[in-house]
């Protein structure tokens, strides 16, 4: 089953983007801490890659898609852009990030906004960046979602994604799937008040395709370059593809 037909609740007649947005609405107050203790803190090192990555081109206007609670958005400020945008299907994961925005006094910066990453507001050819963080694999349709990213970035922009994947090598590949097939869950179910939150967060991670599978697809949307690093063992990979 492919990442895209894969939905948080498969009793409910709404779509993938309604489901998505619900779930993260639930689990907005605790998922901060919940994704610090299901990565180990990893997550917050894989962001400090993406924003060396986005620095290097000195960005003035960045949009970062899927901000959620903004934690990657915040980070980027000390990039000094002009303008940082944070656009969540999820109201609720923007109200805790509006939160942390203010206390670090950055609301002149960096404006969170709802919105669905496949049908943005916002023209042509506006943003030098965009990020996605574990976001893609969220997107109810990725060809569309991939496309008006490309739409809305400037030509000679860079899109940077960071998103799960799979390990290929013992002993790493068994312990990922032991994590993400019994420790998340189990985590979720614990700590969560959503139930089936976590164990969609694991099945989407593990259907979605990876490496140069997913380079393939970003070159298919209309990016003209496409590469990927895996981080900590494959458990993540950045992308890197330009405009």
């Amino acid at each position: 089953m492919s990442a895209e037909q894969i939905k948080p609740y498969k009793e409910s007649d709404l779509g993938k983007k309604e489901q998505v947005a619900q779930m993260f609405n639930a689990i907005s107050k605790n998922y901060d801490g919940l994704n610090r203790v299901i990565s180990f803190g990893i997550d917050v090192k894989w962001r400090k890659k993406v924003v060396a990555i986005v620095g290097k081109n000195k960005p003035k206007q960045i949009l970062d898609i899927a901000t959620g609670t903004g934690d990657l958005a915040i980070m980027m400020a000390k990039l000094q852009p002009s303008k940082i945008i944070g656009l969540d299907i999820s109201a609720g994961m923007l109200e805790v990030g509006k939160e942390k925005v203010a206390k670090d006094n950055l609301s002149e910066i960096i404006e969170l906004i709802v919105g669905d990453s496949e049908k943005m507001p916002f023209e042509d050819n506006t943003f030098d960046a965009i990020t996605v963080s574990f976001g893609v694999r969220n997107f109810a349709n990725l060809n569309k979602g991939l496309k008006e990213i490309y739409r809305v970035l400037k030509p000679g922009g860079v899109l940077v994604i960071l998103e799960t994947s799979v390990p290929t090598k013992f002993p790493y590949k068994q312990g990922y799937h032991f994590h993400s097939k019994v420790i998340l869950p189990l985590v979720g179910k614990l700590f969560s008040k959503d139930k089936v939150a976590y164990s969609y967060l694991s099945e989407s991670a593990n259907s979605f395709p990876f490496g140069t599978a997913f380079n393939n697809i970003l070159l298919k949307n209309g990016f003209s370059t496409a590469v990927n690093q895996p981080v900590t063992f494959g458990v993540a990979s950045i992308y890197t593809a330009t405009k």
